[in-house]
């Protein structure tokens, strides 16, 4: 009988990897790199669909590009990329036009979402400049969600360092039709309908930016992540703090102090464990963690508390995340898995107890996915 195996996919600048181990965690093989010499923001496993995975890799030579893997990331094929836009050529800047009628090139390829089980073949992508496409034929054709990507307040939104990018997706597992995404720096929007509308959901989040410091949309999220339990409860690290929405993101409270930074990231929140999050906070001008060491903090809602994973000094070393950079597993208890800009993956397999590295140095790491095979039948 085939072991039973946890995967970590892992995105960087200089291409993708595949880091393999048993339940124990404890001996790691790594194979790649894949796309190599590309910049690949996330690779992403397929929960539905054992094997399956997906890579979003941007080349400064050929541009953006997806591909699908049916084998655990060990042979790629490129699949169609989302074409932005309608099919009109971009008028001089002088003339008065209708913005839907332009075509905008895709910058980068920013996430890719699976569809939650009762939909086996669609797909999401989230792209820059923020735009929003679904495949219901596992990435064979796209279509545009043209309730975002030429939403009436897109005029007013504004990149944030990373670009106009819009970055995470989230589908809800028990609403049909209920979805949330988050663009830097637009906020948060909330659909009802598979994405065909969208409203701004960004109310009680601050802007420090911005004249008006509670706007209706123009908040630089970095991450969201639904509460595993409760759909409707969401987390969030922002610019501007971590916060948390209790009513499907009709309203935001930040949780953020009492730590001494609540700038950062990342945010993730495991299957097995409902009611807690992960955040690794940022300096928010050095983009750095605090005291030279490699820090993790939990969040649980029953205590609404924090707990820091980590002794200061367990790992020196000046480290900084980008916003794809920490991802949980569905075990219990759950393993946690932080990928830095210096090339490491630290990991807890027993939620944040003991800690250690995969025996390899990457390079600097945009995204970080686990998958773990399913028992044998």
């Amino acid at each position: 009988m085939a072991k039973r195996a946890v995967r970590v996919y892992v995105g960087t600048r200089k291409g993708s990897y595949v880091a393999e181990s048993d339940l124990a965690r404890k001996k790691w093989k790594v194979r790649g790199p894949y796309h190599a010499g590309s910049d690949v923001f996330h690779v992403m496993p397929d929960p539905r669909h054992d094997g399956v995975v997906y890579s979003a890799v941007n080349s400064v030579f050929w541009g953006p590009m997806l591909y699908r893997s049916s084998d655990h990331g060990k042979k790629w094929k490129e699949i169609p990329t989302p074409q932005m836009g309608k099919k009109a050529d971009r008028p001089p800047p002088s003339f008065d036009v209708d913005p839907r009628t332009i075509v905008r090139p895709i910058v980068n390829l920013w996430h890719i979402e699976p569809g939650v089980e009762r939909e086996p073949s669609t797909v999401w992508v989230g792209v820059d400049p923020a735009s929003l496409y679904r495949s219901d034929d596992s990435g064979k054709s796209w279509t545009a969600m043209n309730g975002i990507n030429e939403h009436a307040t897109r005029a007013k939104w504004n990149p944030g360092a990373g670009g106009l990018c819009l970055h995470s997706i989230l589908v809800d597992p028990r609403i049909p039709g209920r979805m949330y995404i988050g663009i830097s720096a637009a906020g948060t929007f909330r659909s009802d309908d598979s994405g065909e509308h969208w409203r701004p959901a960004n109310k009680g989040v601050r802007v420090s930016f911005s004249p008006d410091h509670y706007p209706e949309f123009g908040q630089c999220v970095h991450k969201i992540s639904l509460d595993a339990a409760n759909p409707s409860t969401i987390y969030r690290q922002d610019h501007d703090g971590i916060y948390v929405s209790h009513d499907a993101m009709d309203s935001w409270k930040r949780v953020g102090r009492p730590l001494p930074y609540d700038f950062g990231f990342v945010v993730t929140s495991p299957a097995s464990r409902p009611g807690t999050a992960y955040f690794a906070p940022l300096l928010p001008m050095e983009r750095m963690m605090d005291q030279n060491s490699l820090q993790v903090y939990r969040w649980t809602e029953k205590g609404r508390s924090w707990t820091s994973l980590l002794k200061p000094g367990a790992f020196p070393g000046s480290y900084g995340t980008h916003r794809e950079g920490m991802a949980t597993d569905s075990m219990d208890p759950p393993g946690i898995y932080l990928g830095t800009n210096t090339g490491d993956v630290f990991l807890s397999p027993d939620e944040g107890r003991h800690w250690s590295a995969l025996p390899y140095r990457f390079p600097p790491i945009h995204s970080v996915e686990v998958s773990l095979s399913p028992p044998a039948a």
